[in-house]
């Protein structure tokens, strides 16, 4: 069963994102709002994916596979009033850990989220996030793409 084990913050001040990658990125949920597991189209510059998330804060359970745009346009449609569309900048910390900061756009503007990924529990717990970080959202559901794509921007 593949996991993701991941912790999530606010962005309180942007860094220089000079050295990131960058990808420009629109998402969309089939599952109803009230479901507790996500199914989720996304395009991510010219690739696009089909992922499953479980429910869950710090870890949940993560499938994703590649589909073509064709199968992608396809669904498209259905996930009408719940996207997202935001730029990631994905780039390495100075502990090297990989940092993606999301930079939405719409009706999500100005909300800026980061995300870092962990090979552990136990690391993700002990991590202390460097200064431009935010306050911690991982288990905050307001924050989260599906209810953000939902219901906008929490107050």
């Amino acid at each position: 069963m593949s996991k993701e084990i991941e912790r999530k913050f606010l962005v309180a001040t942007v860094p220089d994102l000079s050295g990131a990658e960058k990808a420009v990125i629109r998402q969309g949920y089939l599952t109803a709002p009230g479901d507790t597991t996500e199914l989720r189209l996304r395009q991510k510059n010219d690739v696009f994916f089909l992922t499953l998330k479980g429910r869950g804060g710090l870890v949940r359970v993560e499938r994703e596979t590649e589909i073509t745009a064709d199968q992608f346009e396809t669904f498209w449609p259905e996930t009408e009033g719940r996207r997202v569309e935001k730029e990631r900048y994905t780039g390495q910390l100075p502990d090297g850990l990989v940092f993606e900061l999301d930079v939405f756009s719409g009706d999500l503007v100005p909300l800026r989220l980061v995300e870092v990924e962990f090979t552990s529990e136990a690391q993700a717990k002990g991590y202390v996030p460097p200064d431009w970080f935010g306050a911690d959202v991982t288990e905050d559901k307001r924050y989260k793409n599906k209810t953000l794509a939902i219901n906008g921007v929490p107050d």
